[in-house]
């Protein structure tokens, strides 16, 4: 595969970001031009590092299943619209994916072993920009029709990838989508320094050639009911994410100033693109000149991180309540799991304080009702469990706190209530292991069923679904065969 010697000839080599005090004052992506244009004069070296393994455990750290030596080996060797066939079997959007997807494929990387892993997801996001800039990637309408209906509910990831797999299957298919623009979290909850929309747009146009239809601005479970919705079509796809975020009960939470992330972002986002900031007419909710405290420490945190370095925060601090992870791999996570280290983003580099091993107490308020303070507590593991270290209160200032701390499930006020499915203990939709939830021709897919987890299972499940979707309407399928429901990536 690719360069026999490659490896030993060549170190793990990554694109360089545009300067800090440059992208910090605009919206635009953080490399230069593009991800993948900015990795070009670099991905064929980083490609050829690519090993012939044997068993290449990218494969299992991936839950695509993206046939990663051999899109390595393709782009080694210049064949660009070879290497992007290759992932395109596999993947839907490998442009979302190389941008925003933690990529537990290189820490399952067998080269990773004693070495610097395969930039795998580098070479990805290069060969999907390459691909569309260079025609590849062109339209794939069904050859023929097959007379039956599909609604998927939610344009996120595992709704796009569902939906574009059944309409090249033959099937009518309907998108709907309550925002007003169809790509839920891809849309408003992914900052564009992250992943610019025109990248999002590029792909609706191609599946818009293709046939799938788009409904966006219909909020399906109020104004379509989820009868309705059963009667008008064959077969329906919740893809509706798990959406309702958790919260911090403690005192002082009434004060005004406390937000969750998913109130915030979209609003920042809609106003990168140009867009009125809310729908409705109400205040942006801003982090100009205010001293931002977010709690949460994962990539929904880091989102508001960068957000409010945008908007010029007085200062920015991130809590984690659990202890700063390792540097290096832990014994206790060896390879090839997924492991909890310490990792850097590029809105982490940017600025802001990262405090980890502590807890939020109380919310102080002035006489106004705004949240001015919070009060805080370090905390440490003794016996497995999360204890306070007496004395180490105190208090750090807070005009505007963001949750950040993930979310608990779908929504279940009108659609999932409306469609009577079953839910499990932690909120989410019970699927059978073809995707389908307790009510017949109403299947699940995404975090709706798993839970919040990754772009990647998102976009794997969409494709699994949409195989079990195929079945059920035609009796066969001659889609991907689906993965389990059940499925666990490769982590402690």
């Amino acid at each position: 595969m690719a360069d026999p010697k490659g490896f030993l000839k060549a170190g793990r080599e990554v694109a360089q970001r545009r300067p800090v005090p440059e992208r910090v004052h605009d919206w635009n992506e953080v490399y230069p031009g593009s991800m993948g244009r900015a990795l070009l004069p670099i991905i064929n070296t980083q490609a050829s590092r690519c090993m012939d393994c044997g068993i290449p455990f990218c494969h299992s750290g991936c839950p695509l299943g993206n046939l990663i030596p051999e899109w390595n080996d393709l782009v080694w060797r210049d064949d660009w619209e070879g290497a992007s066939e290759r992932l395109h079997a596999t993947n839907n959007f490998p442009e979302f994916t190389g941008r925003l997807c933690p990529a537990p494929c290189e820490t399952a990387c067998v080269l990773g072993i004693n070495q610097d892993p395969v930039t795998i997801k580098n070479v990805e996001v290069t060969i999907a920009d390459k691909a569309f800039d260079a025609g590849y990637v062109r339209p794939q309408p069904p050859e023929w029709l097959s007379g039956r209906t599909v609604a998927v509910v939610g344009s996120g990831p595992a709704g796009l990838a569902a939906a574009q797999q059944l309409t090249r299957a033959g099937h009518t298919v309907a998108v709907y989508e309550r925002a007003d623009k169809i790509g839920g979290l891809l849309r408003y909850g992914i900052p564009e320094f992250k992943m610019e929309k025109k990248y999002l747009d590029r792909r609706l146009d191609q599946m818009r050639r293709e046939g799938t239809v788009f409904r966006a601005g219909v909020d399906v479970g109020a104004e379509l009911t989820g009868t309705k919705l059963r009667e008008r079509y064959d077969a329906v796809v919740l893809a509706i994410g798990s959406t309702e975020p958790r919260d911090l009960r403690i005192p002082g939470r009434e004060l005004a100033g406390i937000h969750q992330a998913m109130e915030f972002l979209p609003q920042a986002n809609r106003v990168a693109l140009g867009e009125p900031a809310t729908q409705d007419g109400s205040d942006q909710i801003l982090a100009t000149g205010k001293h931002v405290v977010i709690i949460g420490g994962g990539d929904t945190g880091a989102d508001c991180l960068g957000t409010s370095i945008r908007q010029e925060a007085a200062s920015i601090t991130q809590l984690e309540i659990l202890p700063e992870p390792p540097h290096e791999r832990p014994a206790g996570q060896p390879w090839p799991t997924y492991p909890m280290t310490f990792r850097v983003s590029s809105a982490h580099e940017e600025g802001g304080e990262r405090v980890y091993a502590v807890s939020t107490q109380e919310f102080l308020g002035d006489e106004q009702g705004n949240v001015r303070a919070l009060r805080l507590v370090e905390v440490e593991f003794v016996d497995g469990k999360l204890v306070e270290r007496e004395g180490t209160e105190r208090e750090i200032p807070a005009d505007l706190v963001l949750f950040a701390m993930g979310f608990v499930g779908p929504e279940k006020a009108g659609l999932v209530e409306q469609l009577g499915v079953e839910l499990d203990a932690r909120g989410n939709v019970v699927r059978d292991d073809a995707y389908m939830s307790s009510v017949e021709g109403v299947f699940v897919a995404g975090d709706a069923g798993r839970g919040q987890s990754l772009i990647v299972w998102a976009i794997a499940e969409g494709r699994a679904a949409a195989s079990a979707v195929d079945r059920f309407l035609t009796g066969s399928t001659s889609l991907p065969s689906p993965i389990p429901p059940t499925a666990r990536p490769l982590v402690v």
